[in-house]
């Protein structure tokens, strides 16, 4: 009992720690296109890191890839639109 606890106390600072360090690499400009890049060869190509061979396990690590490459290129986008609207306005008001 102790140790399922221990146990999942210690996933959860691991699971902290490896989305946190994500998030922030993820953030950084120039490693969102390399993990963007990555992301999709690794789709792409025919090495998969569990084969579709088993059912569950193979569909699962391409399904949470697309989903964080989906969610990437969403934040990228708005992120653009947003430094967009900002020039924009300034732009604006500038000539005003």
């Amino acid at each position: 009992m102790i140790i399922s606890v221990v146990k999942g106390s210690v996933m959860k600072i691991l699971n902290k720690f490896i989305h946190g360090f994500i998030r922030n690499s993820i953030r950084h400009p120039k490693l969102r296109w390399l993990f963007i890049g990555v992301s999709l060869i690794y789709l792409i190509s025919p090495i998969d890191i569990s084969p579709d061979v088993f059912p569950v396990l193979g569909w699962l690590d391409d399904g949470v890839l697309i989903t964080l490459l989906a969610t990437e290129v969403s934040q990228f986008l708005i992120e653009r639109r947003q430094a967009r609207k900002e020039t924009t306005e300034a732009t604006e008001s500038t000539a005003s």
